[in-house]
């Protein structure tokens, strides 16, 4: 009777029993923070009207969410700050003198057909910010393949075109964009600071490499998407990427250009329409990479990238299901 009194008393709950200080809204906010210096070059080279195009799509994305779920007396969630990631990716994807209503609109699909129909956050079924841009493309197509100059000059030298390099790449060949840019190590350092025509914050692949690698630092994303992501279009860019032979493509031409760097570590990687497994995660990355890499090479549009994560949103439930982890105490080869 001593025993039973003394006997220490246990609380059961249900899981999960191994808790983090992480939040949902914390981890967003560090996604937005590490946005932020991508978008300080994006209005740096493309001017203050890039800047009010950013502005206004984080706004209607923010108010879309927030009028929606006020109208249907739902729990307001815009603080978590997955609205003004929305409209924020949404902005990268745009051309920066694209008219006002663009932003509007692409906001409004993003957040209100893409994510609050399918049921908020952690419920949709593609990336949002893809969506709104998907819709731009077949609704605005000329205004959303319209380019411009970059406003400010890096390293001493101006764009010469306002065509995109992918653009000049698939139309005109290597060679011409090369002599675009004056030689191969301009074009080079100009790919990489970000000083060439193209969206608003896919541009700086520095900016966005430093972002990337800080969300790895913090571990809020995992190296398999990424990687095999990246790897995946470097390998094809090399084997296939040149003309009349194999292995004789430019791969660091492919890394550099275009949105792959945005896509690969801040769209991809979203945890809601990503695999959930390492091994599916891999698999995911590298049906991104392969897409992108065939609608450059063989497709009709210069990018793929927009398309290839869309796409691969559709599979990842399917990919989920695959690589089903192994429960803890049951026999070999029964999954969950």
């Amino acid at each position: 009777m001593a025993n039973a009194q003394t006997a220490p008393s246990f609380s059961v709950s249900v899981s999960p029993h191994i808790k983090s200080a992480e939040t949902t809204g914390r981890i967003i906010w560090t996604v937005n923070a590490a946005l932020t210096p991508a978008a300080v070059m994006g209005a740096y080279y493309f001017g203050l009207r890039a800047l009010f195009t950013t502005v206004l799509c984080i706004a209607t994305a923010v108010a879309c969410e927030y009028l929606f779920q006020k109208l249907l007396k739902k729990k307001i969630t815009i603080r978590d700050g997955s609205a003004f990631l929305t409209g924020l990716l949404l902005a990268f994807n745009l051309p920066p003198q694209v008219p006002f209503y663009i932003p509007v609109l692409g906001s409004c699909v993003a957040i209100l057909l893409t994510k609050q129909l399918f049921g908020g956050i952690g419920y949709n079924i593609f990336n949002p910010a893809l969506m709104g841009r998907a819709f731009l493309v077949i609704t605005f197509p000329k205004l959303m393949t319209t380019w411009n100059v970059p406003t400010a000059a890096f390293f001493g030298v101006d764009t010469v075109t306002c065509a995109t390099p992918l653009n000049i790449l698939k139309m005109e060949g290597i060679d011409r964009l090369i002599a675009s840019f004056g030689d191969r190590t301009s074009l080079y350092l100009h790919l990489l600071a970000g000083n060439r025509a193209g969206c608003i914050g896919e541009t700086c692949i520095i900016a966005l490499l430093a972002g990337g690698f800080f969300l790895l630092y913090k571990k809020y994303i995992t190296w398999h998407i990424p990687v095999s992501y990246l790897g995946t279009v470097v390998a094809i860019a090399w084997i296939f990427g040149g003309r009349g032979a194999f292995f004789a493509g430019d791969p660091l031409l492919h890394f550099l250009s275009g949105g792959i760097v945005l896509g690969a570590f801040f769209m991809a990687t979203d945890y809601v329409t990503s695999p959930s497994t390492r091994a599916g995660r891999l698999l995911f990355g590298a049906g991104c990479g392969f897409i992108t890499m065939l609608i450059r090479l063989k497709g009709g549009y210069p990018e793929g990238c927009m398309f290839s994560i869309l796409i691969m949103n559709c599979f990842a439930p399917l990919i989920d299901r695959g690589f089903r982890l192994k429960v803890f105490g049951t026999p070999k080869g029964r999954k969950k």
